[in-house]
Protein backbone atom coordinates (compact mmCIF):
# COMPACT_ATOMS: atom_id res chain seq x y z
CA UNK A 1 0.00 0.00 0.00
CA UNK A 2 1.36 3.38 -1.07
CA UNK A 3 0.71 6.08 1.54
CA UNK A 4 0.75 9.70 0.37
CA UNK A 5 0.72 12.30 3.14
CA UNK A 6 -0.84 15.63 2.26
CA UNK A 7 -1.71 18.83 4.09
CA UNK A 8 -5.20 19.92 3.12
CA UNK A 9 -6.52 23.49 3.01
CA UNK A 10 -9.88 22.43 4.39
CA UNK A 11 -11.58 19.22 5.49
CA UNK A 12 -15.28 20.13 5.23
CA UNK A 13 -16.44 20.07 1.61
CA UNK A 14 -19.81 21.50 0.61
CA UNK A 15 -21.95 18.96 -1.21
CA UNK A 16 -25.10 18.82 -3.30
CA UNK A 17 -25.99 15.35 -2.01
CA UNK A 18 -29.64 15.57 -0.86
CA UNK A 19 -29.96 15.94 2.90
CA UNK A 20 -26.29 16.81 3.41
CA UNK A 21 -24.41 20.08 3.73
CA UNK A 22 -20.83 18.83 3.98
CA UNK A 23 -18.74 15.73 3.46
CA UNK A 24 -15.50 15.07 5.28
CA UNK A 25 -12.73 12.87 3.89
CA UNK A 26 -9.61 12.54 6.00
CA UNK A 27 -8.54 9.81 3.59
CA UNK A 28 -8.77 9.70 -0.20
CA UNK A 29 -8.59 6.24 -1.71
CA UNK A 30 -9.33 3.00 0.09
CA UNK A 31 -7.63 -0.21 1.10
CA UNK A 32 -10.83 -2.22 0.87
CA UNK A 33 -10.02 -2.48 -2.85
CA UNK A 34 -13.62 -2.86 -4.00
CA UNK A 35 -13.40 -3.43 -7.75
CA UNK A 36 -16.84 -1.88 -8.36
CA UNK A 37 -16.17 1.35 -6.41
CA UNK A 38 -17.63 4.47 -8.03
CA UNK A 39 -14.89 6.58 -6.40
CA UNK A 40 -12.34 5.26 -8.89
CA UNK A 41 -13.18 8.36 -10.94
CA UNK A 42 -10.82 10.25 -8.66
CA UNK A 43 -7.90 8.51 -10.39
CA UNK A 44 -8.29 11.17 -13.08
CA UNK A 45 -6.71 13.64 -10.67
CA UNK A 46 -4.64 11.31 -8.50
CA UNK A 47 -1.83 9.74 -10.51
CA UNK A 48 -0.74 7.31 -7.79
CA UNK A 49 -1.50 4.00 -9.47
CA UNK A 50 -4.25 1.40 -9.53
CA UNK A 51 -7.28 1.98 -7.29
CA UNK A 52 -6.80 0.20 -4.00
CA UNK A 53 -3.01 0.36 -4.16
CA UNK A 54 -2.73 3.81 -2.57
CA UNK A 55 -4.28 5.98 0.10
CA UNK A 56 -3.88 9.72 0.44
CA UNK A 57 -3.71 10.76 4.09
CA UNK A 58 -4.62 14.30 5.10
CA UNK A 59 -2.22 14.59 8.01
CA UNK A 60 -3.58 17.91 9.27
CA UNK A 61 -7.21 16.74 9.18
CA UNK A 62 -7.60 16.69 13.00
CA UNK A 63 -6.70 20.39 13.21
CA UNK A 64 -8.98 21.30 10.31
CA UNK A 65 -11.83 19.34 11.92
CA UNK A 66 -11.99 21.95 14.70
CA UNK A 67 -13.66 24.41 12.34
CA UNK A 68 -17.17 25.23 13.50
CA UNK A 69 -19.63 24.24 10.77
CA UNK A 70 -23.39 23.90 10.83
CA UNK A 71 -25.67 21.42 9.13
CA UNK A 72 -25.56 17.74 8.25
CA UNK A 73 -22.12 16.21 7.72
CA UNK A 74 -21.25 12.84 6.19
CA UNK A 75 -18.04 10.87 6.74
CA UNK A 76 -16.94 9.86 4.07
CA UNK A 77 -17.67 10.12 0.31
CA UNK A 78 -14.48 9.03 -1.53
CA UNK A 79 -12.98 6.74 1.09
CA UNK A 80 -13.86 4.59 4.08
CA UNK A 81 -13.05 6.22 7.43
CA UNK A 82 -12.37 2.79 8.95
CA UNK A 83 -10.40 1.20 6.14
CA UNK A 84 -7.49 -1.07 7.20
CA UNK A 85 -4.96 1.79 7.41
CA UNK A 86 -7.03 3.44 10.14
CA UNK A 87 -6.10 0.56 12.43
CA UNK A 88 -2.52 1.85 12.30
CA UNK A 89 -2.90 5.61 11.93
CA UNK A 90 -5.89 6.45 14.17
CA UNK A 91 -6.56 9.44 11.91
CA UNK A 92 -10.34 9.06 11.96
CA UNK A 93 -10.27 8.82 15.74
CA UNK A 94 -8.17 11.99 15.95
CA UNK A 95 -10.60 13.78 13.63
CA UNK A 96 -13.58 12.73 15.75
CA UNK A 97 -11.85 13.88 18.91
CA UNK A 98 -11.51 17.37 17.42
CA UNK A 99 -15.02 17.74 16.00
CA UNK A 100 -17.80 19.74 17.63
CA UNK A 101 -19.98 17.27 19.53
CA UNK A 102 -23.11 19.27 18.64
CA UNK A 103 -22.90 18.74 14.88
CA UNK A 104 -25.14 16.35 12.96
CA UNK A 105 -22.76 13.61 11.88
CA UNK A 106 -23.39 10.51 9.80
CA UNK A 107 -20.61 7.91 9.45
CA UNK A 108 -20.66 5.18 6.81
CA UNK A 109 -18.20 2.30 6.75
CA UNK A 110 -17.79 -1.34 5.73
CA UNK A 111 -15.66 -2.09 8.77
CA UNK A 112 -16.26 -3.31 12.29
CA UNK A 113 -13.24 -1.19 13.30
CA UNK A 114 -15.76 1.56 14.02
CA UNK A 115 -16.58 -0.17 17.30
CA UNK A 116 -13.09 0.75 18.58
CA UNK A 117 -14.20 4.38 18.85
CA UNK A 118 -17.44 3.83 20.74
CA UNK A 119 -16.26 6.05 23.60
CA UNK A 120 -16.02 9.06 21.27
CA UNK A 121 -19.10 8.21 19.20
CA UNK A 122 -21.26 8.27 22.32
CA UNK A 123 -20.17 11.84 23.05
CA UNK A 124 -21.91 13.21 19.94
CA UNK A 125 -25.44 14.49 20.47
CA UNK A 126 -26.62 13.85 16.90
CA UNK A 127 -24.77 10.93 15.36
CA UNK A 128 -25.79 7.99 13.23
CA UNK A 129 -23.57 5.15 12.05
CA UNK A 130 -24.20 3.05 8.97
CA UNK A 131 -22.64 -0.22 7.87
CA UNK A 132 -22.50 -1.12 4.20
CA UNK A 133 -23.76 -4.71 4.08
CA UNK A 134 -24.33 -6.73 0.91
CA UNK A 135 -24.34 -10.32 2.14
CA UNK A 136 -21.71 -11.49 -0.34
CA UNK A 137 -20.52 -15.03 0.18
CA UNK A 138 -16.88 -15.16 1.21
CA UNK A 139 -15.89 -16.38 -2.26
CA UNK A 140 -17.60 -13.40 -3.90
CA UNK A 141 -16.30 -10.93 -1.31
CA UNK A 142 -12.70 -12.01 -1.90
CA UNK A 143 -13.15 -11.29 -5.60
CA UNK A 144 -15.12 -8.03 -5.47
CA UNK A 145 -13.96 -6.40 -2.20
CA UNK A 146 -10.89 -8.33 -1.04
CA UNK A 147 -9.81 -5.86 1.65
CA UNK A 148 -13.20 -5.50 3.35
CA UNK A 149 -14.39 -7.38 6.45
CA UNK A 150 -16.75 -10.36 6.01
CA UNK A 151 -20.51 -10.17 6.37
CA UNK A 152 -20.55 -11.54 9.92
CA UNK A 153 -18.16 -8.85 11.20
CA UNK A 154 -20.38 -6.09 9.85
CA UNK A 155 -23.47 -7.58 11.45
CA UNK A 156 -21.64 -7.87 14.77
CA UNK A 157 -20.62 -4.22 14.51
CA UNK A 158 -24.22 -3.12 13.96
CA UNK A 159 -25.35 -5.13 16.97
CA UNK A 160 -22.60 -3.63 19.14
CA UNK A 161 -23.44 -0.07 18.08
CA UNK A 162 -27.16 -0.63 18.62
CA UNK A 163 -26.56 -2.11 22.07
CA UNK A 164 -24.42 0.92 22.94
CA UNK A 165 -27.26 3.30 22.07
CA UNK A 166 -25.95 4.54 18.71
CA UNK A 167 -28.51 5.30 16.00
CA UNK A 168 -27.79 2.86 13.17
CA UNK A 169 -28.75 2.23 9.57
CA UNK A 170 -27.90 -0.36 6.95
CA UNK A 171 -26.65 0.59 3.50
CA UNK A 172 -27.36 -2.34 1.19
CA UNK A 173 -24.89 -1.66 -1.60
CA UNK A 174 -24.10 -2.47 -4.25
CA UNK A 175 -27.12 -4.58 -5.07
CA UNK A 176 -25.85 -6.86 -7.84
CA UNK A 177 -28.16 -9.49 -9.40
CA UNK A 178 -27.47 -13.05 -8.19
CA UNK A 179 -24.60 -11.88 -5.95
CA UNK A 180 -26.07 -9.53 -3.33
CA UNK A 181 -28.16 -11.44 -0.80
CA UNK A 182 -30.71 -8.75 -0.03
CA UNK A 183 -33.11 -10.92 1.97
CA UNK A 184 -30.27 -12.33 4.07
CA UNK A 185 -29.07 -8.82 4.85
CA UNK A 186 -32.53 -7.76 5.99
CA UNK A 187 -33.02 -10.86 8.12
CA UNK A 188 -29.56 -10.59 9.72
CA UNK A 189 -30.02 -6.89 10.54
CA UNK A 190 -33.62 -7.08 11.72
CA UNK A 191 -33.94 -5.10 14.95
CA UNK A 192 -30.41 -3.73 14.65
CA UNK A 193 -31.05 -0.71 12.43
CA UNK A 194 -33.59 2.09 12.18
CA UNK A 195 -33.79 2.11 8.40
CA UNK A 196 -32.23 0.95 5.14
CA UNK A 197 -30.73 2.67 2.12
CA UNK A 198 -30.71 0.50 -0.99
CA UNK A 199 -28.38 1.19 -3.90
CA UNK A 200 -28.10 -0.91 -7.04
CA UNK A 201 -24.79 -1.23 -8.83
CA UNK A 202 -23.70 1.91 -10.67
CA UNK A 203 -22.56 0.00 -13.73
CA UNK A 204 -21.43 3.07 -15.66
CA UNK A 205 -18.93 4.04 -12.92
CA UNK A 206 -17.90 0.53 -11.90
CA UNK A 207 -15.14 0.42 -14.48
CA UNK A 208 -13.67 -1.98 -17.01
CA UNK A 209 -12.06 -4.35 -14.49
CA UNK A 210 -15.40 -4.98 -12.76
CA UNK A 211 -17.14 -5.64 -16.07
CA UNK A 212 -14.35 -8.02 -17.06
CA UNK A 213 -14.69 -9.95 -13.80
CA UNK A 214 -18.45 -10.29 -14.25
CA UNK A 215 -18.03 -11.47 -17.82
CA UNK A 216 -15.47 -14.12 -16.84
CA UNK A 217 -16.73 -15.20 -13.42
CA UNK A 218 -20.43 -14.27 -13.27
CA UNK A 219 -21.84 -14.30 -16.82
CA UNK A 220 -25.48 -14.61 -15.70
CA UNK A 221 -25.11 -11.49 -13.57
CA UNK A 222 -23.78 -9.33 -16.39
CA UNK A 223 -26.49 -10.71 -18.69
CA UNK A 224 -29.13 -9.28 -16.36
CA UNK A 225 -27.35 -5.96 -15.81
CA UNK A 226 -26.89 -5.32 -19.52
CA UNK A 227 -30.52 -6.08 -20.37
CA UNK A 228 -32.71 -3.17 -19.24
CA UNK A 229 -35.87 -5.24 -19.12
CA UNK A 230 -34.28 -7.96 -17.00
CA UNK A 231 -32.64 -5.40 -14.74
CA UNK A 232 -35.87 -3.51 -14.16
CA UNK A 233 -37.67 -6.78 -13.42
CA UNK A 234 -34.98 -7.54 -10.84
CA UNK A 235 -35.29 -4.06 -9.31
CA UNK A 236 -39.07 -4.43 -9.10
CA UNK A 237 -38.70 -7.80 -7.38
CA UNK A 238 -36.44 -6.27 -4.72
CA UNK A 239 -38.73 -3.26 -4.31
CA UNK A 240 -41.74 -5.55 -3.90
CA UNK A 241 -39.92 -7.53 -1.21
CA UNK A 242 -39.32 -4.40 0.86
CA UNK A 243 -42.89 -3.16 0.44
CA UNK A 244 -44.44 -6.55 1.17
CA UNK A 245 -42.46 -6.92 4.38
CA UNK A 246 -42.81 -3.29 5.51
CA UNK A 247 -39.05 -2.81 5.63
CA UNK A 248 -38.26 0.88 6.33
CA UNK A 249 -36.33 2.17 3.31
CA UNK A 250 -35.31 5.85 3.34
CA UNK A 251 -33.74 5.82 -0.13
CA UNK A 252 -33.91 3.46 -3.11
CA UNK A 253 -31.26 4.25 -5.72
CA UNK A 254 -31.35 2.45 -9.09
CA UNK A 255 -28.88 4.40 -11.31
CA UNK A 256 -31.10 3.33 -14.21
CA UNK A 257 -32.76 6.49 -15.47
CA UNK A 258 -36.02 5.88 -17.32
CA UNK A 259 -37.62 2.47 -17.44
CA UNK A 260 -37.22 0.42 -20.58
CA UNK A 261 -40.81 1.00 -21.72
CA UNK A 262 -40.71 4.79 -21.35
Amino acid sequence: MKIIEKEAKSIYTKTKIPGLDYTINQYVGCGHRCVYCYAKFINKWKNYGEWGSWVEVKSNAPILARKNVKGNISMSSVSDPYQPLEGELFLTRDVLENMDRDINLSILTKSDLITRDIDILKQFKNLEAGLTVNGFSDDVRKILEPGAPPHEARISALKFLKDEGISTYCFISPVIPLLTKVKKVVMDTKGLVNNYIVEFINFSLAGYEFKKILKNRFPETIRVIQNKKLMWNYIDTISSYFNRNNVPVSDFITHMGKRYWE
